[in-house]
C-alpha cells in the first residue's frame, strides 16, 4: 500500500496538534503530526511502542520524567506503557510509527491519500 502525500486530511486532536495516519499495515501505523508552537501534549502512556522523527521545528519531549530537545533529524523511541509528554517550542512537524498498529488511529487516514 502507498500513501501519498498531500495537504488535507488533518484532524485537530488537542490544541495546536493536528494528525494524518498517512499509511499503516497489519502490525505498524505512521502517522504525521503538525504542532503548533506553544502546544503542550500532556503526559500520557499507551500499550504501543512509539519511535519518532523530527522533520521541523523544535519540541522538548520528556520520556519516563526525563527532558530534551529535539531538532530535525533528531529521533525518540518510547516503549510501550512508559509515560510521556511534550512541549512545542517551534511550529514543528514529527513522524511517528506505532506498533502494533492503533486502530484508534485509523479513523486520521484520509482516503485519497491511500492507494493499491
Amino acid at each position: 500500500m502507498y500513501g501519498i502525500q498531500s495537504d488535507n486530511g488533518y484532524v485537530e486532536i488537542l490544541e495546536g496538534i493536528r494528525i494524518k495516519t498517512i499509511n499503516y499495515g497489519k502490525n505498524t501505523l505512521m502517522t504525521e503530526f503538525l504542532l503548533q508552537k506553544d502546544a503542550l501534549l500532556i503526559e500520557h502512556a499507551h500499550p504501543f511502542e512509539q519511535t519518532g522523527y523530527l522533520v521541523n521545528g523544535a519540541i522538548k519531549l520528556f520520556i519516563d520524567g526525563s527532558g530534551k530537545v529535539l531538532r530535525p533529524g533528531d529521533s525518540w523511541n518510547i516503549r510501550s506503557g512508559v509515560k510521556h509528554k511534550a512541549e512545542i517550542i517551534e511550529d514543528s512537524i514529527a513522524i511517528e510509527v506505532f506498533n502494533p498498529c492503533r486502530e484508534d488511529y485509523l479513523r486520521f487516514v484520509n482516503e485519497t491519500d491511500i492507494c493499491c
